[in-house]
């Protein structure tokens, strides 16, 4: 670590998609680059404190190879069964227990040897909590973790000193505000929770892909409000290719890894310049040329809804691009895909006829 060189890297959460952020740390080790503070919602906690707790990346990837659903997911049938609607969750919070004591054992906050924060939700107060800020470094991060990791309705909270927690997801699911306040130099921040993949009828079918598919959109639509004006540090914003992948996969593992490592190395590559040398905003950035395609735009407005410095609608009702030639930070275009007709396309500028 260059403790004179130090950046912040944000881990958000994402189901099993998380499992992309172990190819972010290699990725990172590999350039040299280690994080003087991670701060971590859900898996991304997970990931975090496993880091943290000192076990080799190479060691985080077998890990994870090995982790099977049964690891994780066992309906609580008794609670089902006689508490039904009182049941505090649809699983049971000890083989999540078992697999994060396992990895990172009970070692507490202030032991440490690399920083580490754990984004919870009080549920009582509604309030956000960090575990591994001062005066809360003697908690255990496995008991962090898992309330990070506890999805309200899938699994229970967790109790810490007579207060119940659960996933710090509800309230930020990429906590960079706090992150800019509490750690120094640039943020690098890891969003597996990207919804731009339109799903098919079935995969919205039942209780779980439906919460499942509610939480992405949510998560997503929170993470853009926070990053669309970011004027706080320089923020590189890596989004794994990982939003085809369902939360809950487990027979993905190896593409995830190798997403968040690609991923985190063409970011970098994208950059032009070394991290620290980056101005502040959201990078890394491009030129593009937009477009609308006549034969599929309806008229409906909603491009221009969404930026109408970009779009007016023409005396035809038809969408017409006023200002073609635009900046785009990982946060800007969202009018392509929302486009009900598929009628907005982009073009790198530099090929733009």
């Amino acid at each position: 670590m260059n403790p004179d060189r130090p950046f912040t890297l944000v881990l958000s959460g994402g189901g099993l998609k998380g499992l992309a952020h172990v190819g972010v740390l290699r990725a990172l080790e590999e350039r040299g680059l280690l994080p003087s503070l991670v701060v971590g919602s859900s898996i991304g906690s997970l990931v975090g404190a496993t880091w943290a707790a000192g076990i080799p990346v190479q060691d985080m990837e077998r890990r994870a190879l090995q982790v099977r659903r049964r690891d994780v997911f066992r309906v609580a049938h008794t609670d089902m069964a006689f508490r039904r609607l009182l049941a505090p969750a649809l699983y049971r919070r000890e083989p999540l227990v078992s697999l994060i004591g396992g990895l990172v054992g009970g070692v507490k906050f202030r032991d440490l040897s690399r920083r580490l924060l754990v984004n919870t939700t009080d549920l009582q107060s509604g309030l956000q909590v960090m575990w591994g800020l001062p005066g809360l470094l003697d908690a255990r991060v496995a008991d962090a973790v898992v309330a990070s990791c506890a999805l309200p309705g899938i699994f229970p909270p967790q109790e810490i000193g007579g207060r119940f927690y659960a996933d710090g997801a509800v309230v930020e699911n990429l906590p960079v505000r706090l992150a800019a306040a509490l750690g120094s130099g640039p943020i690098i921040a890891v969003n597996v929770a990207a919804t731009s993949v339109r799903r098919a009828a079935h995969e919205t079918e039942g209780f779980a892909a439906t919460y499942i598919r509610g939480l992405e959109i949510v998560m997503q639509t929170q993470i853009e409000a926070q990053l669309r004006d970011w004027t706080g540090p320089p923020l590189v914003l890596v989004q794994p290719k990982v939003e085809h992948i369902s939360m809950f996969a487990f027979d993905r593992t190896e593409e995830l890894i190798q997403a968040g490592y690609l991923a985190t190395a063409r970011t970098l590559d994208e950059l032009g310049a070394q991290l620290h040398q980056i101005g502040r905003g959201l990078h890394p950035t491009r030129r593009v040329h937009v477009f609308v395609d006549d034969a599929r735009c309806v008229g409906c407005g909603a491009c221009v809804g969404q930026a109408p410095k970009v779009f007016r609608l023409d005396g035809l009702g038809k969408a017409r691009v006023v200002a073609p030639l635009q900046v785009w930070s990982p946060m800007d275009g969202g009018y392509v895909n929302t486009c009900p007709t598929d009628a907005i396309g982009v073009r790198h500028a530099e090929s733009a006829a």
